[in-house]
């Protein structure tokens, strides 16, 4: 029996591994933090999963069909990009949709804002203007609703970084 369960699990580990490396199932490069994308998520639909297209963006990140082509027409495990739906089913997908994006940031990223460096706030303007566009002005809802969520998430983690001690003494004083 544990044998059986052994070969078990290495098949399926191998297909796994398999599955993982065939192109247009993983990225390798993934330049996009997990607080941006939940920034962009929360910007773009409120991280609403609903499976949805509002006017020819989809999903929780509101991606294009052009924006999917140029990040790689990722799919998920059991369709090829020629497939009818490969578009909507991945972008509907939260992990495809988010290697989408971590695919389109890796190829396109660039310094939207001039700070001479690439983070979020970059990746932010790519995602809702472009590269082509993304020195451009970003509408004023958007910028208002990524830059507070960017800010709550450094607030988030400044206070994570609190050492033990200032957490006792904090702790000791409310009793």
């Amino acid at each position: 029996m544990l044998a059986s369960l052994k070969l078990l699990t290495s098949l399926w580990l191998l297909l796994w591994l398999r599955l993982d490396s065939v192109p247009g199932h993983a990225v390798e490069n993934k330049p996009v933090t997990e607080d941006c994308l939940e920034c962009l998520c929360e910007t773009m639909s409120g991280c609403n999963a609903t499976a949805i297209c509002v006017n020819g963006a989809c999903g929780i990140f509101r991606i294009t069909e052009g924006y999917w082509v140029e990040g790689g027409k990722l799919t998920l495990p059991d369709e090829t990009p020629l497939s009818n739906r490969a578009f909507i089913n991945c972008v509907n997908q939260p992990l495809c949709a988010a290697n989408t994006i971590q695919s389109y940031m890796y190829k396109h990223g660039q310094d939207c804002n001039g700070d001479d460096h690439i983070d979020c706030l970059d990746f932010g303007a790519l995602h809702k203007l472009g590269n082509l566009k993304c020195r451009g002005e970003l509408p004023y809802i958007y910028a208002k609703v990524f830059n507070s969520c960017l800010k709550n998430k450094e607030r988030q983690a400044q206070n994570a970084d609190q050492t033990p001690n200032q957490v006792k003494i904090k702790d000791q004083s409310s009793t």
